[in-house]
């Protein structure tokens, strides 16, 4: 007998892997189901990093009953039922697709997170929490298994092959020690400053760090918001095929950002 998917089922599983009250203090996103279906089985996932109509198009294509995401459509505040926002909602309602997104808790998990997945990238061994965000460290760091040249940890977090947005060779070569914290963390390179590591890799850079880590000879890699959110989703979608043996899909919208 075939296991039956509904989004119950599958809001149940997915919060036995990641721990959403942890962050509800401090997440601005609504983690968990934010878009129900009729109640229809759920035969496919796919998965995407931002919820937004193109992706919805693709899996609608895909012929996915659930989208489950990194960048939700409800954050902190809501919003009016106009414009933009109106027509992504009619899109999913119409075609009775659900929506499932998780923020922080999927950056921060020890096994399936985005950071969790960019230290193994680049070999961090025994990874500890690292960079405070909203009072929760969600990022980790370590000792690397064997010295990186910026050249190599490059290669490592690029994914698909994509250059990042920024590389900044300003420290020792090569690096020993590495922090991660994927997305929005350029400001938590002066965390990895103070913390001494020879790497901070994150997905945005800002001007408002480069003196700092220039003068404090910090090797940083900027590899993009998208590019470091990635690896998390494809990690969750593994386990969902492995576990769930449900049929799943990724859906690749690069910002280059």
């Amino acid at each position: 007998m075939s296991v039956v998917f509904t989004t119950p089922v599958l809001d149940t599983y997915f919060r036995s892997i990641f721990d959403v009250e942890e962050f509800r203090s401090v997440d601005f996103s609504m983690n968990g189901l934010q878009v129900d279906n009729d109640g229809a089985d759920v035969k496919k996932i796919a998965f995407a990093v931002d919820a937004s109509l193109e992706t919805f198009n693709r899996c609608a294509d895909a012929e996915a009953g659930m989208l489950f995401v990194h960048h939700g459509l409800f954050w902190g505040e809501p919003l009016a039922l106009k414009g933009v926002h109106r027509e992504r909602l009619k899109f999913l309602l119409e075609r009775n697709i659900a929506l499932y997104a998780m923020h922080l808790p999927l950056d921060q998990h020890l096994r399936l997170g985005n950071n969790a997945a960019l230290a193994e990238l680049l070999g961090i061994e025994n990874p500890e929490p690292f960079g405070l965000c909203r009072g929760k460290k969600v990022g980790y760091k370590g000792k690397l298994k064997k010295p990186l040249a910026m050249e190599e940890a490059v290669k490592a977090v690029s994914f698909m092959g994509r250059p990042p947005l920024g590389i900044f060779p300003f420290g020792k070569e090569p690096s020993e020690t590495c922090a991660v914290i994927s997305g929005g963390g350029s400001r938590e390179a002066l965390q990895a400053l103070d913390e001494g590591v020879d790497l901070y890799v994150t997905g945005e850079s800002a001007h408002s760090v480069y003196h700092h880590i220039l003068e404090g000879k910090l090797n940083m890699i900027a590899g993009g918001h998208y590019s470091t959110e990635v690896w998390g989703l494809r990690k969750v979608m593994e386990e969902c095929a492995a576990g769930l043996n449900i049929d799943v899909e990724f859906i690749d919208i690069p910002t280059g950002l």
